[in-house]
């Protein structure tokens, strides 16, 4: 069997940051090959109401060998692990936070999983990070690579 292409975003604004990621590489690690890890960066929350410390953001690039929808089960169950609780505030600080930003080229969407992520465009946490372990990606939505994306994303928010 193929193994699956995955870009996961990773962060943490809860706690010792640094050991949250730390230990959520070494989970992820159980369960897939991370084939690239980008450096970490520190990013002030993205659309928030709620006053909250600043984030520490990486992208890893995994292989992995079931579909998109167990990698979203043993990713819920990661974030479980490390102490994550979901409520139902949007946006609000977290132990780690984990998303599925790519899987292969897949473009799918439900209720509960939507990939490419509906959001990574507009995201410089995610597409800083991105470019840097994979800058000629391309989004198999708009067919443009991700150094295109990041500049292009750089570009409307000055």
């Amino acid at each position: 069997m193929k193994p699956n292409t995955a870009y996961l975003s990773i962060g943490s604004n809860l706690g010792n940051r640094s050991e949250n990621i730390k230990k959520c590489i070494s989970h992820i690690s159980a369960i897939s090959i991370i084939k690239a890890t980008s450096s970490i960066i520190e990013t002030e929350p993205f659309k928030v109401s709620i006053k909250q410390d600043n984030f520490l953001n990486l992208v890893v690039k995994i292989e992995y060998l079931k579909d998109h929808f167990e990698l979203l089960k043993d990713i819920n169950v990661i974030e479980s692990k490390l102490g994550r609780i979901r409520s139902s505030v949007r946006n609000e600080p977290r132990i780690i936070d984990i998303d599925i930003i790519f899987f292969n080229n897949l473009i799918f969407s439900n209720d509960n999983l939507e990939i490419p992520h509906p959001r990574f465009k507009e995201r410089l946490f995610v597409l800083h990070p991105l470019s840097e372990i994979s800058p000629n990606f391309i989004d198999p939505i708009t067919k443009k690579t991700i150094k295109f994306l990041l500049d292009e994303a750089k570009n409307s928010s000055d």
